[in-house]
Parts: C-alpha cells; sequence; structure tokens
C-alpha cells in the first residue's frame, strides 16, 4: 500500500495558525453534541406530550397528532431539513423573516438543524411512547380514574411512568440515531464533527486519519450514551414490575 500514514497530522497547525487539526476536530464534536442534545430535548418533549395525545379517547387531537407522525415521517430527513434553512424564512412575515436571514450564518445553521431534528426525532419518539402506553393493562387506566384522578393526571402519574420503562430500549436507540442524523447539516454549512472531517482532509490530503478519528468520536458518543441510558434503565426499575404487565 502505497498511502502514507501520517497520524501526527492532528498535531500540526491549521492554515490559520490559531490552532491544530485536533482542535478542529474537537470543535465539530462540541457543535454535534450540542446538536445532538438540544435535539433530543425537544424530541423527547414533543414526542412524549404527541404520544399522549395519539391515545387519548378525542378523535381531532389523536389525528392531529396522527397527521405530525405522517407528515414528519414520510419526508427524507435531508428535504425537511433544506425547508426548514431556505424555505421557512420567506413564509415568515418580512421582518422576522430578514430578521433571520441577516443574522449570523452559524447561528441560522445551528437553530434550523435543530428544529429539524428535534421535530423529525419527535414523530419517532411519539409512536415509542404511544406503543408504550397502549402496552399496558387496560385496567391500569380504569383504576386510576376510578380512585378520582383525571385523565392528564391519570397520564401523568400511572400511564406515563409505566410506558417509559417499558420504552427505555427503543429511546436509546432513537437517542443514538440523533447524533448519526447530526452529520446531515453539514449540507447547510454547519461544521460539525463529520463537516470538520471532510474539512480536515482537505487540507492534509490524510483521508484516512481522518474519517478514522471521526468514527472513533462517534463510537465514543455512543458507548457513552449506550452505558448512560442502561443505568437509567436500572435506576427506572420497579421491583417486582415486569414490562407489559
Amino acid at each position: 500500500m502505497s498511502y502514507s500514514w501520517n497520524w501526527g497530522v492532528f498535531l500540526s497547525p491549521t492554515p490559520s495558525g490559531s490552532g491544530t487539526y485536533l482542535g478542529w476536530l474537537l470543535q465539530g464534536l462540541e457543535w454535534t453534541l450540542l446538536l445532538s442534545l438540544g435535539a433530543w430535548v425537544i424530541a423527547f418533549v414533543l414526542g412524549s406530550l404527541l404520544g399522549v395525545l395519539r391515545t387519548v379517547p378525542n378523535r381531532w387531537l389523536a389525528g392531529l397528532a396522527a397527521g405530525y407522525v405522517e407528515a414528519f415521517r414520510n419526508v427524507p430527513l435531508l428535504v425537511q431539513l433544506f425547508s426548514w434553512y431556505f424555505v421557512l424564512p420567506e413564509l415568515l412575515p418580512r421582518g422576522l423573516g430578514d430578521a433571520i436571514k441577516q443574522s449570523d450564518p452559524l447561528i441560522q445553521q445551528f437553530i434550523a438543524a435543530l428544529l429539524c431534528l428535534g421535530c423529525f426525532t419527535a414523530a419517532r419518539v411519539c409512536e415509542q411512547v404511544r406503543a408504550g402506553l397502549q402496552s399496558l393493562p387496560r385496567g391500569q387506566k380504569n383504576a386510576a380514574l376510578a380512585i378520582g384522578l383525571t385523565l392528564p393526571q391519570a397520564y401523568r402519574y400511572v400511564l406515563l411512568p409505566l410506558a417509559m420503562r417499558i420504552v427505555l430500549p427503543p429511546l436509546t436507540s432513537e437517542f443514538l440515531n440523533v447524533f448519526k442524523n447530526s452529520a446531515v447539516a453539514s449540507t447547510i454549512g454547519l461544521i460539525e464533527l463529520s463537516r470538520q472531517g471532510q474539512q480536515l482532509v482537505d487540507y492534509t490530503a490524510q483521508p484516512y486519519e481522518a474519517f478514522i478519528a471521526v468514527t472513533l468520536l462517534y463510537v465514543l458518543i455512543n458507548v457513552c450514551v449506550m452505558f448512560g441510558m442502561r443505568w437509567v434503565e436500572r435506576r427506572a426499575r420497579l421491583p417486582g414490575h415486569r414490562e407489559g404487565q
């Protein structure tokens, strides 16, 4: 193999002289973490609310939540990202749209990617929460209402705590997907981890080292998330309670 390996490239100064290529990757990692964690907060809160709405007896609320899910699950993520970034400012009132377009490009890119990832993942979280709620025995809800709880209280104190314990494993997969899907933000110019890897290749012509490093950083993120979610599962487990019963 004629390829010339050079792992020391990460400690070489960047063209601006303000840091090293390793610093570039760590900066990209920081943006990936900020984007992914922020999107997950949006997805979890919004998705949980929509999941509840999909199971309430009001058919209009259930239909509204179902329509949201169908809209966001059936449109490719990349198309949604371009819509948030290029189309949304044109649909807003002129003053607000112009303010967005004249703001810092990095802020524009970050907010568009944050909202896109959050809303896209919320549709998937919604279905996980809905499945968890529907897997509970009907007697759980009836018993909660029988002791005098209102329907919102029954969801808050009885149904959601049990359903969330059931769907923690699939929610872990969705959490991991947020980090992987964050790479699409590079298409609108956000310098997250994968884009920094591409930029490093452009400046150093060392593609193997660059993308091996990027891959290892993604693996590190995923390992941390999996161990963290397993800890949450252990802490949330109810003694004597088996999932689905």
